[in-house]
């Protein structure tokens, strides 16, 4: 069975992404990366999405970017509210997927897995520049240049980002035929110590119109 990689974060385009890999009957490897967030929430939301659909294996690494500051999501800044569309926002972690794709790749090259999947997406999202097609692309070549299965491999790694074309409605609408049960994930980046999202943050805004527009129940509120 061929193996891959799924990042996952615990989060709906993540879960969706996991769903969407499961059907094509890879061995998954989850990789969850501890970097630092303000809270735990997220992480337990990716354990449990990792033991629903039974994973081979998931790793959570612990890489504290905190340490470097810079965004609202690890540093003593706040979370900002009622904002989405203004630019790239604080809640940006300077080059996180990079690092995040960067250790994934690792890691495929010990387990000699090809693939690596993750969640990224282009249209309904904070502006991110590491969740674009162009960054998905020169990260893949950069794979293959600078490791050793893509130098004696050629072309060896893939890097797959099935959403990243698709309104966070349609992604819901794809992740509910595929039974996500997205009572499981988490989104909010400044949720109450319970756990309760704001309702107020990008990402809060960003799922509750996706859910809206897809026609479908949040199973969070």
């Amino acid at each position: 069975m061929k193996r891959a990689i799924v990042l996952l974060s615990g989060g709906l385009d993540s879960t969706t992404t996991l769903a969407l890999v499961k059907k094509q009957r890879y061995e998954i490897y989850a990789l969850t990366v501890a970097y630092g967030q303000k809270h735990s929430i997220e992480i337990n939301a990716a354990r449990r999405v990792a033991q629903w659909y039974g994973v081979t294996r998931h790793v959570i690494i612990n890489l504290d970017l905190g340490l470097l500051g810079g965004s609202a999501l690890t540093d003593d800044i706040k979370v900002p509210k009622d904002a989405l569309g203004r630019g790239i926002p604080v809640t940006y972690v300077p080059a996180r997927n990079t690092i995040l794709l960067g250790l994934a790749i690792g890691w495929a090259e010990v387990i000699e897995a090809r693939d690596i999947y993750l969640g990224v997406n282009a249209l309904d999202y904070s502006g991110y520049p590491d969740c674009r097609p162009e960054f998905i692309r020169q990260f893949q070549r950069l794979s293959n240049v600078g490791t050793k299965q893509g130098v004696e491999n050629k072309e060896y790694f893939r890097i797959h980002a099935p959403l990243i074309d698709k309104t966070k409605a349609e992604i819901i609408q794809l992740g509910t035929a595929h039974g996500v049960d997205y009572s499981l994930t988490h989104s909010c980046y400044d949720p109450d110590v319970t756990g309760k999202p704001c309702g107020r943050c990008d990402s809060c805004l960003l799922r509750a119109r996706g859910f809206a527009e897809a026609g479908v129940r949040d199973p969070l509120l």
